[in-house]
């Protein structure tokens, strides 16, 4: 049963990643995976909770797990990369025919049809640049960076590079190359940062 429920989930993946949400009818569905509506049915009540299953598996964008309070600034560039990587890779794997712009239109397609999931989004990123912040502050006071800074926007410059890389990605549809530019800008905004 939840092999099952898993095969539909990953079918189901890949209608709404190359046809968005919109496009995709039960019967679209149905049809791709060989189901009639009503063993589809049985398995999810409808669009939306199938839809909802399809985004919390393969939508895995969570906060980064880390030491905060003891991790250098330094070290934060690498924690975020391997961080970054995982995400792009487990996206990657899960599609073999993935391009961009279809996943940006899925996470468009989950802010119009998934209730809560911007919400949930915000207080990841919330909570990712509460940890920022506390990691370029304790930069500061260990004086492995300059003191001239505004704390708050140096930690939003941090997060927003790991948001950036959605535009390497766009170009080159490479994940080694979206990781390459996210590590040098990055590292060149730590130097910029040193004292």
């Amino acid at each position: 049963m939840k092999d099952t429920r898993e095969y539909i989930i990953d079918e189901a993946y890949s209608l709404f990643l190359t046809q968005s949400y919109e496009a995709v009818s039960i019967s679209d569905i149905s049809n791709a995976i060989g189901f009639t509506k009503g063993a589809l049915y049985h398995h999810f009540k409808n669009k939306e909770e199938l839809f909802h299953a399809v985004i919390d598996k393969h939508f895995p964008i969570t906060s980064i797990s880390m030491d905060e309070a003891n991790l250098s600034l330094k070290d934060y560039t690498e924690v975020c990369i391997d961080h970054v990587q995982k995400i792009l890779k487990g996206i990657i794997s899960n599609n073999e025919e993935f391009t961009p712009i279809n996943y940006l239109a899925m996470i468009a397609d989950s802010f119009r049809h998934y209730p809560g999931f911007a919400e949930l989004k915000a207080k990841i990123i919330d909570d990712d640049i509460g940890k920022i912040k506390l990691i370029v502050a304790n930069a500061v006071k260990r004086g492995e960076i300059r003191t001239d800074i505004d704390i708050s926007t140096v930690a939003i410059l941090y997060f927003s590079l790991t948001i950036g890389l959605a535009g390497d990605f766009m170009r080159n549809n490479s994940v080694e190359s979206a990781i390459k530019a996210l590590r040098d800008q990055l590292t060149q905004l730590y130097y910029l940062l040193k004292k």
